[in-house]
């Protein structure tokens, strides 16, 4: 058993700490904020708050860090390798330039140290021949959001210029949530499938691609499923790419899962059935909803 609290379990603490009711404002505040524990005033905008709680802060909380990462050029070449690339292990090392050796080495401590966790492919890839990387993925959504967007700057941030921070957050910003939506869909589709319920869930990568949710039931169905965040409504189209992944993957699920940040086309909606599960942000809500004393996690994180 992980000794780390999951995704959903940060999650739901977050939004009964924060009293959050929208459930956009509460992912994309929950992927920056997430998992240390902090208040934040959620009638303010992101970006002040980023500025207020982190930037002004930046000192304190590099402090902080580095007494986990011993200052180690490694640790945080890998650590921002992680935070702007596609999680994979080896794909990781290359973009932190570090060995194989290295890299793992680093990997180990920082794994055993809290940053990270180490999850693996759902299936064996099509190619047997292939050798499958692992992800590393960060233990809180706060750790990626530091390394990917507040380290990178440093240079500038503990001048208190926060100019060059800004412009690329500006500019990677609406896809930096993808990845939180990702892991929270996964826990919606585990917690809303009962009766045949989810034995194993996750996501499963080749070197040929991605399907972002792969899962198991109790009784051995498969479940596939893929993840649309454009302002655009997903329509059949979505299914049929999902197919293709799958047949490429060697895959033949029995349920299909569609979520749609924007909801779903007039004609798509017809198709829903037991085989076809379509999800939208109303579905994402019920994760946050009926919070109660038990979901605010312990944390002794130190609150700036």
């Amino acid at each position: 058993m992980s000794k780390h609290p999951t995704l959903l379990q940060q999650f739901r603490s977050f939004c009964f700490q924060n009293e959050a009711t929208d459930i956009e404002r509460a992912i994309e505040y929950f992927a920056v904020f997430g998992g240390m524990g902090w208040s934040v005033d959620m009638t303010k905008s992101l970006e002040e708050l980023i500025e207020e709680k982190i930037l002004a802060n930046y000192r304190y909380i590099h402090g902080d860090l580095t007494k986990i990462t011993q200052s180690n050029k490694a640790h945080h070449s890998l650590l921002t390798a992680l935070s702007l690339g596609d999680r994979r292990e080896h794909s990781a090392f290359r973009r932190a330039a570090l060995s194989r050796k290295e890299g793992e080495e680093s990997a180990a401590f920082l794994i055993k140290f809290g940053l990270l966790i180490r999850e693996k492919s759902q299936e064996e890839p099509a190619d047997e021949s292939e050798e499958v990387s692992d992800r590393l993925v960060f233990s809180a959504p706060f750790f990626r959001f530091w390394f990917s967007s507040v380290s990178p700057y440093y240079k500038g941030i503990k001048e208190g210029d926060f100019t060059e921070m800004k412009e690329k957050w500006e500019n990677t910003k609406q896809t930096f949530f993808d990845t939180v939506y990702e892991g929270l869909v996964i826990a919606l589709v585990k917690q809303s499938i009962k009766e045949d319920w989810v034995a194993k869930i996750g996501s499963y990568w080749d070197k040929n691609g991605e399907i972002e949710i792969l899962g198991q039931t109790k009784s051995g169905k498969v479940i596939a499923g893929t993840c649309k965040y454009s302002k655009a409504k997903a329509n059949k189209s979505e299914l049929t790419k999902l197919h293709e992944k799958c047949l490429h993957a060697k895959l033949n699920p029995d349920i299909y899962v569609i979520f749609s940040k924007s909801g779903f086309s007039s004609e798509f909606k017809k198709e829903k059935s037991d085989f076809l599960k379509l999800y939208s942000l109303k579905n994402l809500k019920t994760l946050m909803e009926d919070l109660n004393e038990k979901d605010l996690l312990v944390n002794t994180n130190k609150k700036y």
